[in-house]
């Protein structure tokens, strides 16, 4: 005599989500280094690269006078949240345009192209934290050593702020490229000013009297100093931390509403 298995109960439509979600991501991470000898080294090895020229510019060549010794560690806690961003951002200008049929043809939730981007380099970046461990250890034995302090607390902070910052700014910018294909080319261009215009190669304490308000308002200024703050305590501003917590909310806010709005024309559009 058999006995017929339990039914299992149906999923949640936020289980659906958390699934297809991760199942998309994770097949975006395995065609990404399916044919990569290195990796997801090469992950880190372009701001391997940027930190490394810019390290021997201003330290072999020009009289820095800004950042924090070690300078190496300092320029890594900037530039692998950079990356993190910069990369995000850019592939969310395709999010849709990119997979138009599988959009089009699934009743998935639409927000979910976005914010798999954001978690596939969100993951990227959280494997190339032991880069500036590796560096801050080898630091260490050196004249400035850059020790982990009670800051890294700030750490997942840092990191839930900036998922926020970056969603919020897919929303937005994923529908409106389907509209506005120029757009695509405006982010770049927006992307190369904001790494000059964030304080990545230099502290936000750097900046002239006056412009250090200023330099706040921009969300990546707070959450870099929250990164920093694992090896540079002294360097955390509360100010522009909070500041980068309300504006990441804000951004949040107003991309679900863009979203909502063009999500029917995007479908219609792609």
């Amino acid at each position: 005599m058999t006995h017929a298995s339990p039914a299992r109960p149906p999923r949640t439509p936020a289980q659906v989500y958390r699934q297809t979600l991760w199942l998309l991501t994770s097949r975006d991470l395995r065609v990404r280094y399916s044919t990569s000898a290195l990796g997801y080294l090469w992950s880190v090895l372009d701001p391997l690269v940027m930190a490394g020229i810019y390290w021997f510019v201003f330290t072999q060549i020009f009289d820095r006078s800004v950042g924090a010794e070690p300078y190496i560690v300092f320029l890594l806690a900037g530039l692998l949240p950079w990356v993190w961003f910069n990369g995000a951002v850019s592939d969310m200008t395709r999010a849709f345009i990119k997979d138009a049929k599988l959009v089009r043809s699934t009743r998935l939730p639409r927000s979910v192209w976005v914010v798999r981007t954001a978690l596939a380099k969100g993951i990227e970046f959280l494997l190339s934290i032991p880069v500036i461990a590796a560096f801050a250890i080898v630091a260490a034995f050196g004249p400035t050593p850059a020790p982990l302090t009670w800051g890294v607390l700030w750490l997942p902070l840092a990191i839930v702020l900036q998922g926020i910052l970056i969603v919020g700014i897919g929303l937005i910018v994923a529908p409106l490229v389907v509209f506005f294909r120029d757009l695509e080319r405006a982010v770049k261009l927006i992307l190369r000013f904001l790494f000059y215009a964030s304080p990545i190669i230099y502290g936000l304490a750097d900046l002239p009297d006056g412009l250090e308000l200023w330099g706040s308002f921009n969300p990546l200024a707070g959450i870099i100093t929250l990164y920093r703050a694992s090896f540079f305590p002294e360097l955390l501003d509360v100010r522009a931390a909070a500041i980068a917590a309300v504006m990441s909310l804000v951004i949040l806010g107003i991309g679900v509403l863009v979203f909502r709005r063009t999500v029917r024309a995007v479908l219609k559009e792609i």
